[in-house]
């Protein structure tokens, strides 16, 4: 037994030395950094819904064609005027994104607070406009850099209308129409996410509705009292708050 002993304790003891002669052959160890994080990439893809609000102007200029029946040929300019005023609402879209480009489709409807007047050149009555109500159809090409989105978007747009003739002085009424007009809207935006989920933009669009011819008639009889072909542009501003769904936050590294 004391010769086993004897005999593990050199091989011990031999070891000993032999590890630190092993160990001081071998390279140093080369330690590597971790890879650096790339900040995460907003994605716009996916389904939002928001509200909006601002003010604008719609620009309309009225010619008389026909007077209590009788033509006016050719059609005489009774003057223009700009309904200003503001309005409220929301919209809804869907976008998808493809590298920095962003494409998207959106319906957008609004209550609306537009009027304004001018004097007649050819009656001396006043001519009054309100809009009461507008909504964009449009599609939408944009460009993103993280979470700032620059967009341009183009479609329909449809208004509604109501007009009205007075008694200048009195807005005693004389005469109303009114009309949904149907046109097309161009506009840009900047849209800037502050959270995962929410973003605001502001938002400039003009609205193209040409000219339409309306009959005009008294209240409550329903009376022919003339024609115009009243002609209509709007510019409105947009402060909007959208909040998304289906489109993660990837992290690059």
């Amino acid at each position: 037994m004391k010769t086993i002993l004897l005999g593990v304790a050199a091989v011990v003891a031999a070891l000993g030395v032999a590890a630190p002669a092993s160990a001081a052959d071998l390279p140093a160890r080369v330690y590597t950094k971790a890879p650096a994080m790339v900040p995460a990439i907003y994605d716009w893809s996916g389904v939002y819904i928001g509200i909006n609000g601002g003010g604008g102007s719609t620009h309309k200029c009225w010619d008389i064609t026909n007077d209590l029946g009788f033509p006016v040929s050719p059609a005489f300019r009774e003057g223009c005027h700009d309904a200003t005023g503001g309005f409220v609402g929301g919209q809804l879209g869907y976008r998808w994104q493809a590298a920095s480009w962003v494409f998207g489709v959106e319906a957008q409807g609004d209550w609306a607070d537009f009027s304004g007047s001018n004097v007649s050149l050819f009656s001396g009555a006043t001519n009054q406009t309100k809009m009461d109500a507008f909504g964009l159809f449009t599609g939408q090409v944009g460009y993103a850099w993280n979470n700032v989105l620059w967009y341009v978007k183009g479609g329909a747009a449809i208004t509604d209308d109501r007009y009205y003739g007075l008694v200048t002085g009195t807005n005693t009424q004389i005469d109303t129409a009114n009309e949904t007009r149907w046109g097309g809207t161009v506009g840009t935006g900047i849209e800037v996410a502050f959270a995962p989920d929410w973003s605001v933009a502001v938002e400039y669009d003009h609205l193209f509705m040409g000219s339409r011819n309306l009959n005009f008639t008294t209240v409550g009889t329903g009376t022919f009292t003339r024609n115009d072909r009243i002609s209509q542009d709007v510019d409105i501003g947009t402060v909007r708050i959208n909040y998304r769904w289906g489109g993660p936050v990837i992290s690059k590294y």
